[in-house]
């Protein structure tokens, strides 16, 4: 679920799902952002990967992106500078009604 933190930053809770064979937003699950990433869950591999995917969708830095929670597990919250929960919400939302899901 986002949570705002301030106008300019929001927090994501996602489940990220490793080693798959395409990098992709897969929808919501009870407020929770569902994505697959096609690394694996070694040496930080998959948490660069949703980074990168993230980044790409929302069209913003990578380095705007920061896991706050959840490096080593599954369950992750990840914190956006420079969007609103709302605009967050909005072109993720976007992505996956336009492509019937957002793949990299």
């Amino acid at each position: 679920m986002a949570v705002p933190t301030s106008e300019n930053k929001a927090k994501i809770s996602l489940r990220v799902y490793p080693n798959t064979n395409r990098s992709e937003v897969v929808g919501f699950r009870n407020g929770v952002l569902q994505v697959k990433v096609s690394a694996p869950p070694t040496k930080g591999q998959a948490n660069r990967e949703l980074i990168a995917l993230l980044s790409q969708l929302l069209g913003i830095d990578k380095g705007s992106i920061d896991i706050i929670k959840g490096h080593t597990i599954r369950n992750k919250v990840v914190a956006i500078d420079g969007l609103s929960r709302e605009e967050v919400m909005k072109r993720l939302t976007y992505k996956l009604f336009s492509s019937g899901g957002a793949s990299r």
